[in-house]
């Protein structure tokens, strides 16, 4: 005898577990996404980004200053 499929139960119950999952992504999403490990590394890219920017000018002005003095 072949096994009875109760569609609506399968229904309600894919309902409710989507349902429940719906009402928990918030707070697990808020967790993940604003955790200090994200803002200590976005400060530190932000730190390396402006080193990086700095040395690139110093020398830059360093090159232009050799080319003054020369030319």
């Amino acid at each position: 005898m072949p096994h009875r499929t109760r569609p609506l139960t399968g229904l309600l119950l894919f309902t409710g577990i989507n349902a429940v999952l719906v009402q928990t992504i918030t707070p697990v999403y808020d967790f993940v996404c604003f955790l200090p490990y994200w803002e200590r590394r976005r400060e530190r890219i932000r730190m390396e980004r402006e080193a990086v920017a700095a040395s690139s000018n110093s020398t830059t002005s360093a090159q232009e200053a050799t080319r003054a003095s020369a030319g």
